[in-house]
């Protein structure tokens, strides 16, 4: 897999999977949601954070509005917007940075020339943080020692294989053999030894992970010193995280690494009350949400928004 072109085939796959409705659906293409209470909320693997947020999302909005949400499991970042894009969702999770490449039509190759004109951002809620797992018994601890190895990247066209290939690439790893699958898939692969490691992004504890470390010892390999700074100069979205000792089974210190940002984002056709009300049933109940909520909260909502707010998200926060 040392070939560039082949490492990176995901970009033109993403645009099949995940991204294929985005060419033209600048204004959207859904109907505007008016006279309907029911909404779409796509959200990620079952293994990751963004279905069990979404799903305790749907709780407190459910018992504080009219509306009723359908929360999907999905490929995450990528997919999610092609899903907004096309109007099949009208809400969902995806990562700051796949925000801004969609929005700006750049970045990767899946949104090159097909900017998501109708993308539009309510929150952010937590640092996604990049965990590189393996097991004890491969002997990878650092970086480097991926070079020639089976690595899961993550859903194919998912924000996590998007993060995986850009750390893979600013380290200087070419020579790899490219896996692609959810979490949880991915811990079984490990477990099976079909691959050596997998990249995994999503708020701690990852439930893929802490799974993992119940039935295999775990090594989980930082990216830390100069690979971190190489990571942060390469991609200035990418920010410095810690792995508290503890986290999982087995990994008694703490694990340096990088994270991106989670976020809950709209399209521009859904009507500025829905999104506001919304906004509010999440987040003037976080004290009815169990997940994440030490970084949930209405004053850090804007922090590292990387897109224009809707205007009923706006309506919320500026109140």
């Amino acid at each position: 897999m040392s070939d560039d072109s082949t490492r990176r085939r995901f970009l033109r796959a993403a645009g099949v999977t995940g991204v294929a409705a985005l060419a033209g659906c600048s204004g959207g293409g859904g109907g505007d949601g008016s006279a309907d209470t029911r909404l779409s909320w796509h959200a990620g693997g079952t293994g990751g954070t963004y279905f069990p947020l979404s799903n305790e999302f749907k709780s407190v909005v459910e018992a504080n509005t009219d509306y009723t949400l359908n929360v999907q499991s999905t490929g995450a970042s990528v997919e999610n917007v092609g899903n907004l894009a096309s109007g099949d969702a009208d809400f969902a999770l995806i990562q700051n940075d796949i925000a801004y490449f969609a929005k700006n039509g750049t970045g990767i190759d899946a949104f090159e020339g097909s900017a998501v004109e109708n993308l539009m951002g309510v929150a952010t809620l937590y640092p996604e943080t990049i965990t590189v797992v393996t097991l004890a018994d491969t002997d990878i601890t650092q970086l480097s020692d991926l070079s020639g190895a089976t690595i899961n990247t993550g859903d194919l066209g998912s924000g996590t294989q998007v993060n995986a290939l850009q750390i893979l690439d600013a380290v200087g790893i070419t020579d790899f053999d490219e896996q692609n699958a959810s979490f949880s898939q991915a811990a079984d692969q490990l477990r099976n030894g079909d691959i050596d490691a997998a990249f995994v992004v999503g708020g701690w504890p990852v439930g893929a992970i802490e799974d993992l470390a119940t039935t295999n010892d775990i090594q989980l390999v930082p990216i830390a010193g100069e690979n971190r700074e190489a990571v942060k100069d390469a991609a200035s979205w990418f920010a410095d995280d810690t792995i508290p000792a503890g986290t999982y089974s087995g990994v008694d210190e703490d694990i340096e690494t990088v994270a991106v940002q989670a976020m809950i984002a709209t399209r521009s056709g859904v009507p500025e009350e829905t999104v506001e009300e919304v906004t509010a049933a999440i987040f003037d109940n976080v004290s009815d949400l169990s997940t994440k909520t030490e970084f949930i909260s209405r004053d850090s909502a804007q922090d590292g928004m990387s897109i224009e707010l809707h205007p009923g998200a706006a309506a919320y926060f500026d109140a």
